[in-house]
């Protein structure tokens, strides 16, 4: 099977490429990509039949990677290393994934998956299952929140956490920026996908894919950016339930 990896990451492409010539019968690495607009090229051109793919780029998504192709006659491998970022919506349609760092275990799983589609040259199916399943979390990737008389458009993954200001709601984004909205807390947990966003606590709503840590003794989760929001003892059963 002639594979392509498409990855910004060169650490990632060599530790995949690694793991993948281990079962250098069955697989040939053909070419690999750190940028999304030159694997568009490189795939239209070269025809791979399966492709190993990011998700988050800082060029394009995987999904706008996909959506670009002429060509989609093969099969897809998503790469991530987001846990509960896309693996939900994947799983829904039996599609091969990887999580990162990649396990040797994993992979001999997706080469056993690979070779039943190889089996039965059904490429375009499994690429259409991953199109279809990527596009629905695409849909979900903007939130739209009102401030100050206008609505901004948000990507989901900028946002931390969001606290309760009395009527009023402070959003906290990667950045370090601080958006005041004026809504209520449970107002604004009804604009943000559940998929992402949990409230942990009547005064916060968290963003799980931006957790880091949780301290049992404690009872506070840690963010990415170290800060430690308070989690109720009637909320950690279900956020651990969430979190898989």
């Amino acid at each position: 099977m002639r594979v392509i990896i498409v990855d910004d990451e060169v650490a990632a492409i060599n530790s995949l490429s690694w793991e993948l010539r281990k079962h250098a019968g069955f697989i040939s690495i053909i070419e690999t990509f750190t940028s999304p607009k030159e694997a568009i090229s490189g795939i239209n051109y070269l025809k791979p039949d399966c492709v190993f793919l990011d998700i988050e780029m800082p060029e394009m998504t995987g999904f706008s990677l996909l959506d670009k192709l002429e060509y989609r006659n093969f099969a897809v491998v998503i790469t991530t290393a987001y846990n509960q970022y896309a693996l939900k919506a994947i799983k829904e349609s039996a599609i091969d994934y990887l999580l990162k760092p990649v396990d040797e275990d994993d992979i001999n799983c997706v080469i056993e998956k690979l070779k039943k589609i190889d089996n039965g040259h059904s490429f375009h199916i499994q690429f259409k299952q991953t199109f279809e399943a990527l596009s629905k979390v695409n849909e979900s990737q903007i939130v739209k929140i009102p401030v100050s008389g206008k609505v901004l458009f948000i990507r989901i993954e900028e946002i931390l956490y969001c606290e309760s200001e009395g009527n009023y709601s402070r959003v906290f984004l990667q950045s370090g920026e601080k958006l005041m909205v004026s809504k209520k807390l449970k107002e604004l947990e009804s604009i943000l996908p559940a998929r992402f966003f949990f409230r942990v606590h009547n005064s916060y709503i968290v963003h799980i894919l931006k957790v880091n840590e949780y301290l049992r003794s404690e009872g506070y989760l840690v963010l990415t950016n170290k800060r430690k929001i308070p989690i109720s003892r009637n909320k950690r059963e279900a956020f651990l339930d969430k979190m898989g």
